[in-house]
């Protein structure tokens, strides 16, 4: 027969043992409680900065590509910082540790886009006040244009008109026949039998303007069968010739010339005659006469 006092000795030192382990057990399940708690409030505060850094990277994107959108000279420059935003964030997503590493480049590219958009919007300044100015110089030239083209127009019609104004004009032009003498004395008649000169006059009027100096006219005299009379020469003026009877050349000195000259000849036929004065190839003056 078994000895009670020793069943209870075993089973005491079961308990014991049993007490141990549970003790055990709950000092590593408090343990395991805490490790896993720890483990998961780094990944928070991982996840969470990780958050941080990707807001901050997008913000300098939205920033860049506001610059770059307003097509600046240094847009090829904001480009390439856009583009290295967009390459870290590229790499912060496929990061699985410690972002912190990230912050410090996050901060450098900050301070480089506060300078660079600093620049960009100063070069804007520069150029809406540069736009002002040529706008300003557009209007000033075209006005300036329009000034100058009335100017233009108004010294073409002023030299239009001192160009009319400085041409000479022929007055009193006069043909009559007479009868020479052989005393030399001039016995004016309207008989074509008895007329041995024709003498021609005319006046050139006074012009202030007009360019002084040698005047050449060249005078045509048609009798009545339509022939040339006198030297009956031929001058070119461009395009056109004049068939003239003579030509005379006279000193102008701004004041008013009477011009005379004699026409010699012979059988005179009856009839109408037509004078026209040319001042080169432009007629100036004309009459006629006639002869029984």
């Amino acid at each position: 027969m078994e000895n009670p006092k020793n069943n209870n000795s075993s089973l005491k030192a079961v308990i014991a043992v049993l007490a141990v382990l549970l003790i055990g057990s709950l000092v590593y399940i408090f343990k395991l409680s805490s490790d896993t708690e720890v483990v998961k409030t780094e990944l928070t505060t991982t996840m969470t900065e990780k958050e941080s850094v990707m807001k901050d990277l997008q913000e300098l994107k939205a920033t860049y590509d506001a610059a770059i959108a307003e097509n600046t000279s240094m847009s090829d420059e904001l480009i390439q910082e856009r583009d290295k935003v967009v390459a870290l964030m590229d790499d912060l997503n496929k990061s699985k540790g410690d972002v912190s590493k990230y912050r410090s480049q996050v901060q450098a590219m900050q301070t480089k886009m506060k300078t660079l958009v600093a620049e960009n919007d100063e070069l804007k300044k520069q150029n809406g006040v540069l736009t002002t100015q040529r706008d300003s110089t557009i209007v000033v030239l075209g006005e300036s244009k329009k000034y100058n083209e009335v100017l233009v127009g108004q010294n073409e019609e002023l030299a239009k008109t001192v160009e009319k104004g400085s041409k000479l004009s022929i007055l009193n032009t006069k043909t009559a026949a007479y009868k020479l003498k052989s005393s030399g004395k001039q016995i004016e008649t309207d008989k074509a039998s008895r007329a041995d000169v024709l003498k021609v006059s005319f006046t050139i009027a006074e012009n202030q303007i007009a360019k002084s100096g040698d005047k050449t006219y060249y005078v045509q005299v048609i009798d009545a069968k339509n022939n040339v009379l006198g030297e009956k020469k031929t001058e070119s003026f461009g395009d056109n010739s004049l068939t003239y009877s003579f030509k005379t050349t006279v000193q102008y000195e701004n004041k008013s010339v009477n011009v005379s000259e004699d026409l010699p000849g012979k059988d005179f036929v009856k009839g109408t005659y037509f004078i026209n004065v040319f001042d080169n190839g432009e007629l100036v003056s004309k009459t006629s006469f006639s002869l029984r």
